[in-house]
């Protein structure tokens, strides 16, 4: 087969399976939510929900981060056993059966490091250190959002008039990025992310690769960082324009990697929207060494988002991705597009 034919019946095939996402899919999932966030509140005793509640309006819904610091909302370790299980239920429902699992998997690296770094921190390396926010009241034809955020994971969901999701800002990091000794030696959480994207550069030609090679350094640290809004970066790197059809394919099955973190019912209306946007112009930028073990970034942006990777921390094991949307983190676009139709 022609592989611009074979591109082009993959292409189609992923528009054509959107093209029959049904609203009642979407509307599935909101519905899971709310179940799973009135379970939830309804646990808590008094004090307990109060710290887990949240307006829908103001700073706190749109006050994320990915480090360890003093944080809005109810911890794992603040509730008892069977109130801990309903909320790893909430945290279910946004996420894909491996996103879950990466997911939980990161918690438990909390307790690698506290074996590693000892006890004597100000913020303890602890797996049940992360808390869940609700904010607004849940609602299956309501506007209201929640999130799950500790160290190394951050997920944010908002729903809008119960149709639609945003799924931004999206964070998972891990510290070790391979866990090198132990019980759980070879442990590599987001290795998928790391090693397709490392193979996509390696199958470049030279003067694809001086493209996509942006710097021989890496940065710090992702750009985006724990913005609450962000722009697109600097336009550079390799075109999906550029790429042969096997190319464009492994740099699509990148893209799906991490959108699929969530449900799938939202991860296609996400790829449906790239595809809108025109994969053409997608671009891979690489920045640092290429190796295994060498300390690198890079990062996969195209119109309206971003997907950035870093593995430059503790000896290149120290990881760092996430998923940005210029317009729409935080359900902005969204709530904007509402507004304008239904003022309030």
């Amino acid at each position: 087969m022609d592989p611009r034919i074979y591109l082009t019946a993959l292409v189609a095939s992923m528009t054509f399976a959107v093209a029959t996402q049904t609203r009642a899919e979407v509307s599935g999932v909101v519905s899971d939510m709310k179940w799973a966030a009135d379970n939830l509140l309804n646990a808590l005793n008094e004090e307990e929900r109060s710290a887990a509640s949240f307006e829908f309006k103001g700073d706190k819904r749109i006050d994320w981060h990915f480090i360890p610091k003093d944080r809005k909302g109810l911890a794992w370790n603040q509730m008892a056993g069977e109130k801990k299980i309903l909320a790893h239920a909430l945290l279910a429902t946004g996420l894909s059966t491996r996103g879950y699992l990466q997911s939980t998997t990161i918690m438990t690296l909390e307790k690698i490091l506290q074996d590693l770094e000892g006890p004597d921190r100000r913020f303890p390396r602890d797996p049940e250190l992360y808390h869940v926010c609700i904010f607004g009241q849940p609602s299956s034809t309501g506007t209201w959002g929640w999130s799950v955020e500790g160290h190394h994971l951050s997920v944010n969901f908002t729903i809008v008039k119960g149709q639609s999701i945003s799924a931004t800002p999206h964070f998972m990091g891990t510290n070790p990025a391979k866990v090198s000794e132990g019980p759980r030696k070879g442990l590599q959480v987001l290795g998928e992310e790391e090693n397709m994207a490392r193979a996509l550069l390696k199958s470049l030609r030279p003067a694809q690769l001086k493209k996509a090679l942006i710097e021989d350094k890496a940065p710090s640290d992702i750009f985006t960082a724990a913005k609450n809004r962000v722009s697109a970066l600097e336009d550079k790197g390799i075109a999906a324009k550029a790429l042969n059809w096997s190319q464009k394919e492994d740099l699509l099955r990148i893209i799906e990697t991490y959108l699929y973190h969530v449900r799938p019912e939202v991860a296609e209306v996400e790829l449906e929207k790239i595809e809108k946007a025109g994969i053409s112009t997608i671009k891979f930028a690489w920045m640092g060494g290429m190796e295994e073990g060498d300390a690198h970034y890079y990062r996969i942006q195209g119109p309206g988002f971003v997907l950035e990777y870093d593995n430059i921390q503790n000896g290149a094991n120290h990881v760092h991705a996430v998923w940005r949307d210029f317009e729409n983190d935080f359900g902005r676009d969204l709530l904007k597009r509402h507004y304008q139709a239904f003022p309030h």
